[in-house]
């Protein structure tokens, strides 16, 4: 069986959006090894399709980078050699320049490599795919390659590997919706204040609220009356809950991704430091917010670089109130 490396070396959230690429590559009968970030191995570990992961912290995608060391370019090198890998796919999102890890899959021995490329690639890339320049989801940017590379799609949608674990001791019984305060970078994430406002104006509405994400973030956000599951649960535990949510309220963030991937709706308070088209919710029923023409707008910026965060606090937690019953009418229409 022929192995192909598929690349995606940052967090969880671009994990989770290259399922359907992954699940293409390992469709067409190739063993996958995935290469990702550490900031990515749990969700590697969720996706269906990958039989192995390889987790190396890239100095060039890392937003805390560590300094380039040759001896741990060539220790990975030496690694991936020993995969016996025949080809390789390096994901990247249109900011990003597949070439450094091009460079290094060719230390590796990698003999065939494809990427999406707009910069000449010499003799790096055996596949150098250019796509239009237009705002393509980040899924549809990746399964774009894979097609390319010969690896016909298996659906576009988001999927986990199946159980999950089960969460009903944590969540208890009753149906509840999920508020993820959260982000990996602050600029993607409301205020705290504006994060209590929203759970108390649900809460009012009659809503049961379950705060999810990290321990860190347990001090920055009073969440009562809401449960409080902040630092108590592993990704897959997080999809669990995310899977028997009637809605999840959250940033441009990973688990935005993962409520996708077991297909809940989401409620996006999107900070349009990137832009939506290409990150907002994916193949489920959504809710966009936010100020999507803020002067933050296409930044990228990690930290909010607007004095009140205008975006995502200028949001009136009534309209995340009316966003929550659109889609859960949407969805009691559908069943």
């Amino acid at each position: 069986m022929r192995t192909t490396l598929v690349v995606r070396l940052d967090s969880d959230g671009d994990v989770l959006l290259a399922g359907p690429a992954v699940r293409a590559v390992s469709r067409s009968g190739d063993r996958v090894v995935l290469l990702c970030g550490p900031r990515g191995a749990a969700a590697a570990r969720l996706l269906p399709g990958v039989a192995d992961i390889v987790v190396w912290r890239c100095p060039w995608v890392d937003p805390e980078p560590p300094a380039v060391e040759p001896v741990e370019l060539l220790r990975l090198a030496d690694q991936l050699r020993g995969c016996r890998v025949a080809r390789a796919l390096v994901l990247t999102s249109y900011h990003q320049s597949p070439l450094p890890t091009a460079l290094l899959l060719r230390l590796a021995r990698v003999p065939w490599i494809g990427a999406v490329s707009e910069d000449y690639p010499g003799s790096l890339l055996d596949l150098r795919h250019r796509l239009p320049d237009r705002g393509l989801h980040e899924v549809e940017r990746m399964l774009a390659l894979v097609v390319a590379a010969g690896h016909p799609p298996d659906g576009s949608d988001l999927q986990l590997r199946r159980p999950l674990p089960d969460t009903r001791p944590l969540t208890g019984s009753g149906a509840y919706l999920v508020v993820h305060p959260g982000a990996a970078a602050p600029s993607r994430a409301p205020s705290a204040g504006w994060s209590a406002a929203a759970v108390r104006a649900l809460v009012a509405d009659g809503h049961r609220v379950v705060v999810t994400g990290s321990l860190a973030e347990r001090s920055a956000t009073a969440t009562e009356p809401a449960l409080d599951l902040r630092g108590r649960t592993t990704l897959a535990q997080l999809a669990d809950v995310l899977d028997r949510a009637a809605c999840v309220v959250v940033g441009n963030t990973g688990p935005a991704h993962l409520a996708a991937a077991v297909g809940t709706p989401v409620v996006s308070l999107f900070a349009p430091v990137v832009p939506a088209e290409r990150w907002r919710p994916w193949g489920v029923p959504s809710v966009l917010l936010g100020d999507q023409l803020a002067a933050c707008r296409l930044t990228r910026a990690r930290a909010c670089p607007v004095p009140g965060h205008p975006c995502l606090d200028g949001i009136d937690p009534a309209a995340v109130v009316g966003a929550v019953h659109h889609l859960t009418r949407e969805l009691e229409a559908s069943a």
